[in-house]
């Protein structure tokens, strides 16, 4: 099974860390990423802690457990490759739509970013 079958296939909790230049770290919860046709990995984000770390830090890690099998899971160990601001894409690949409370003359930017899988663990354990 590839890691895109495993994703498409288990539902669960997804945590996105990142880290800034100082090492400040920053843990946020995210969905499960989107596979893109180059191999590459992206999230879609807004300009919040987990963008701004990824400025002046590119590592990440995202760990995702499994909906209902104990502490079965993967942890990926990822490094920013780019981004993309407000693209068509971003609204494709959105799985929820999401309301937000901003006054008609606010917009939020989102952001899709790019990494590329550096390795891949389990939620458990050193080996894959």
């Amino acid at each position: 099974m590839t890691l895109q079958e495993y994703f498409e296939s288990n539902r669960g909790f997804g945590v996105l860390s990142t880290a800034d230049s100082d090492g400040n770290v920053n843990a946020a919860v995210y969905a499960r990423p989107h596979f893109m046709d180059d191999g590459s990995i992206a999230f879609i984000m807004t300009d919040r802690l987990t963008h701004s770390n990824l400025k002046s830090n590119p590592k990440a890690a995202y760990l995702f457990k499994e909906e209902g099998k104990g502490y079965n899971g993967k942890r990926l160990y990822c490094t920013k490759l780019k981004e993309e601001e407000n693209c068509d894409l971003i609204h494709s690949l959105s799985r929820k739509k999401y309301h937000t409370a901003l006054k008609s003359d606010e917009k939020t930017t989102r952001y899709l970013v790019y990494f590329r899988i550096d390795a891949v663990l389990p939620l458990i354990g050193d080996k894959e």
